[in-house]
């Protein structure tokens, strides 16, 4: 085994394990560990994520199931109509240039990490895990399935505030049910991409057990680690991967302006962190969260 392939292997154990504990995130780690580390190019990269974290977040879903959080109703609506987006989105992708592909991906990670850092959370007079109007799944879905076929990424993170924010249910069940949705949509743009894509299947499939395994890890360590400090955590770790891959893909003066712009905003925020008593950021995350279900009195 090559120091290159291990390397691969070892860090897609973090797919699994973002999958396992937030229901996402694993897109967005995969095509920059097989783009940049494995060495595949853009479109087989974004090609064989699918298929990863499609496989992962399958059997990550019966665990889930078996514990009575997935909503199945609502979970094989939003797949079917993501899948439909998903094949769109991927038959798109296979022919827009690689560069393109990867500046989109790298885009689709810094909004998901400015989300994921912000952090929303469902109140618990909102959260009511029933099945979700059809008409409403359908067009979420269409659209969340677009544009995980398109580039390969934004599934667990949009799914979930999705069927949370916007539906109602709670965030175990939104988790559970995700699995169900990315498994779909993710099979559905790999059958995109494989009408002008080919992947070397045996590495691919290497990547995904590394991942499997990471899954039952993650699925262990579920509850043990506060939700809101690995969200923010791992949210600050994909804007730096966002950052990593904008600066691969864009030419010279674009990628200096951005490196320049993202060290100056780092700058700003630890002074008012460290220099400003009323710094927004500082109050932000001080602020302990109202446990769920606590009364107002």
């Amino acid at each position: 085994m090559t120091l290159t392939l291990a390397l691969t292997l070892l860090l897609s154990v973090l797919i699994g394990l973002s999958l396992g504990l937030l229901g996402g995130g694993g897109s967005i780690l995969t095509v920059p560990i097989l783009t940049y580390v494995a060495g595949m190019n853009p479109k087989e990269a974004i090609a064989a994520s699918l298929f990863v974290v499609g496989a992962t977040s399958a059997v990550s879903a019966v665990d889930h199931a078996r514990k009575k959080r997935v909503k199945w109703r609502t979970g094989l609506v939003f797949g079917a109509a993501g899948m439909a987006g998903a094949f769109g989105g991927g038959l798109l992708g296979g022919h827009i240039p690689g560069t393109i592909l990867m500046v989109a991906f790298a885009l689709m990670m810094v909004a998901t990490s400015l989300a994921m850092i912000r952090g929303r959370k469902v109140p618990s007079s909102v959260a009511h895990d029933g099945e979700l109007p059809v008409p409403k799944v359908i067009l979420e879905g269409l659209v969340v399935g677009l544009v995980t076929g398109l580039v390969g990424a934004g599934g667990g993170f949009l799914v979930v505030p999705a069927l949370a924010l916007l539906g109602g249910l709670s965030m175990p069940v939104a988790v559970g049910t995700s699995l169900i949705v990315i498994a779909m949509k993710s099979f559905a743009g790999l059958g995109g991409y494989l009408t002008t894509v080919s992947l070397d299947w045996a590495l691919v499939g290497g990547v995904t057990t590394a991942a499997i395994l990471g899954s039952f890890i993650g699925a262990r360590l579920a509850g043990r680690i506060p939700e809101s400090s690995l969200r923010k955590g791992f949210g600050f770790f994909v804007l730096g991967m966002g950052i990593f891959v904008l600066f691969q893909e864009l030419p010279a003066p674009a990628n200096l302006i951005l490196v320049v712009t993202a060290a100056a905003l780092a700058v700003a925020a630890a002074l008012c962190w460290f220099a400003v008593p009323a710094c927004p950021l500082r109050r932000r995350m001080a602020s302990p969260a109202k446990p769920e279900g606590a009364e107002t009195r």
